[in-house]
C-alpha cells in the first residue's frame, strides 16, 4: 500500500470511529456521507495558506437555563487550539444568543483571543461576509449549527421552530468565495443540504420539516458534532506531518474537560438533551466521551 493509501485508510478508520449511533437513527445519513472526513480534511491539508472561518453553536431556548449546547462549541474551540497552535490563521462565528457560550468554550481551550464574530438577531449577514472576505477565509466549517429548513425556518430535532432564538448564519455559509465545509449529527445541521432530504426524512424524527435545505461541498456526520471535530484534527494530522504535533497535543481529554467546564460555569452551556448546565454532551457523560478521543489518539498515535 502506498503512502497515500495508507493515509486514505486511516482517515477512514477515524471516520467509522466517528461515526458511533448514539439513538438519533443516523445510520443511513452516515453511510450516505462516508468519505467526507477525507475529502474535508484534504481540502484543508492542500490548501497552500488556509484561513479557518467556524461557525456554531445551537441555541436551547427551553434550557435551564435558555443557552447554547454543550454539542458544537466544545468540540470546534478544540479544533480552533489545534488549527492556532499549527499556525493557521482561524475565527469563530456565532449569534448573540449563543455569544456567552462560544466566549466561554475559546477562553477555556486557551484562546480567549481569537477572534469571536457575532451578529445580532435580525441583523444581516452581509457585512460579516465582508469582513470575512477581507480576512482572506478560505474554508467556512459549520459545526453542529442549526440550519434553515426547505421552507426557511430553523427547526431542533423536536421540529419547534427557533427562529426567534438564532441568526441564519447559512447566510454567511453560502456567501463567501470559500469552501463550504459542515460537520453535523441530526439533519437539520447547516450543511445537511448535501444529502437528500427524503433521506433524512424516511430515518429522522420530524425529518420531512427538519432537514436542512443548506449544503456544503464536504460533509461529516456523526454520532455527536463534537467527535467530527475531533476527528477532523486526527485527519489533519495523518495528512500534515508539520501540523502532526499541534493536532496531537489537542487530542487531550484534559483540555476537552477544561473547555467544556469553563463553557458550561461561564457561558452557560447546557446539554441539548437534558437541557440542564452539566458537565455532558447530548446526555452522554464524560466517561463516554473521552473513550471516544482516546480510540481516536490510539489509532493515529
Amino acid at each position: 500500500m502506498d503512502a497515500a493509501a495508507g493515509q486514505r485508510a486511516l482517515v477512514d478508520q477515524i471516520e467509522a470511529l466517528v461515526q458511533e449511533e448514539v439513538g438519533r437513527n443516523i445510520a443511513h445519513l452516515c453511510a450516505a456521507a462516508r468519505g467526507g472526513l477525507w475529502t474535508m480534511a484534504s481540502a484543508i491539508a492542500a490548501a497552500p495558506a488556509p484561513v479557518v472561518g467556524v461557525i456554531t453553536g445551537f441555541f436551547v431556548p427551553r434550557a435551564t437555563p435558555p443557552a447554547a449546547e454543550t454539542d458544537g462549541p466544545i468540540g470546534a474551540a478544540l479544533l480552533l487550539r489545534a488549527l492556532s497552535a499549527a499556525g493557521i490563521a482561524c475565527r469563530m462565528a456565532t449569534d448573540e444568543p449563543c455569544r456567552a457560550t462560544c466566549a466561554a468554550a475559546l477562553v477555556g481551550a486557551g484562546i480567549g483571543d481569537l477572534p469571536l464574530d457575532v451578529v445580532a438577531l435580525g441583523a444581516p449577514l452581509d457585512p460579516l461576509v465582508a469582513a470575512w472576505t477581507a480576512a482572506g477565509v478560505t474554508h467556512a466549517l459549520s459545526i453542529e449549527r442549526c440550519g434553515l429548513a426547505a421552507d426557511g425556518r430553523p427547526r431542533n430535532l423536536r421540529g419547534a421552530d427557533i427562529g426567534a432564538f438564532t441568526a441564519p448564519m447559512d447566510h454567511l455559509f453560502l456567501g463567501g468565495p470559500w469552501r463550504k465545509l459542515a460537520i453535523g449529527d441530526g439533519g437539520n445541521e447547516i450543511g445537511m443540504g448535501a444529502l437528500p432530504r427524503a433521506l433524512i426524512a424516511q430515518d429522522v424524527a420530524h425529518g420531512e420539516s427538519i432537514a436542512c435545505a443548506t449544503a456544503a461541498d464536504h460533509l461529516v456526520v456523526a454520532g455527536v458534532s463534537n467527535w467530527g471535530a475531533w476527528g477532523l484534527i486526527a485527519a489533519l494530522a495523518v495528512l500534515r506531518a508539520d501540523w502532526r504535533d499541534a493536532m496531537l497535543a489537542a487530542l487531550d481529554p484534559g483540555r476537552d474537560r477544561a473547555i467544556l467546564e469553563h463553557a458550561v460555569a461561564h457561558g452557560p452551556a447546557v446539554d441539548g438533551v437534558t437541557a440542564l448546565a452539566e458537565l455532558t454532551v447530548d446526555s452522554l457523560d464524560m466517561s463516554r466521551h473521552h473513550a471516544k478521543l482516546d480510540a481516536i489518539r490510539a489509532l493515529i498515535g
